[in-house]
């Protein structure tokens, strides 16, 4: 059975449609911008995304592969699965995946488990391709059960959040 095929938690696992439209609201969005939303869901980002700005979504469950999808874009914007293969934390591989094709940045909504997940050798990774952590904004989900963190990762160097490399 696919990750993909349990319906109940499939709905359960859309973001909630006005934390969406505040979260939006939170991106430096500009008239004409590419936007890109991989994991559309039910549509609750890809649904209020601007309509000044160009649009584009993939949603596996609809044949529509964010693998194939390969063009550049302005931002990608999304609330990311936990899990895309069976026990593995996809955040990370996610970033760096779509990293190299934003020219202004990638927006995820998170758990917390993936924001600890961020590690000081994955930000300096990230940096590394261009990618900074450039806000983050923290919420309340009640149906999740939790806190969860709107992250902006910008092509803009920002010094003002900055990781130690090394362990102590």
């Amino acid at each position: 059975m696919s990750l993909y095929d349990d319906q109940k938690k499939y709905e359960n696992d859309q973001t909630p449609e006005e934390l969406a439209k505040k979260l939006i609201q939170q991106i430096p969005l500009e008239e004409g911008d590419v936007l890109f939303e991989p994991f559309r869901g039910q549509g609750s980002f890809f649904n209020h995304f601007p309509d000044n700005c160009v649009k584009h979504w993939t949603e596996i469950r609809e044949g529509r592969d964010y693998r194939v999808f390969t063009e550049d874009v302005d931002w990608i914007i999304t609330n990311p699965p936990f899990r895309i293969e069976e026990g593995k934390n996809c955040f990370y591989s996610l970033l760096k995946e779509f990293a190299p094709r934003v020219r202004k940045g990638v927006c995820f909504l998170a758990s917390g488990v993936c924001f600890q997940s961020l590690t000081p050798l994955r930000q300096k990774e990230l940096n590394e391709m261009g990618l900074y952590l450039s806000s983050l904004t923290m919420c309340n989900v009640k149906k999740w059960r939790g806190r969860y963190f709107f992250l902006q990762f910008t092509k803009k160097k920002n010094d003002s959040i900055s990781y130690l490399d090394g362990n102590f």
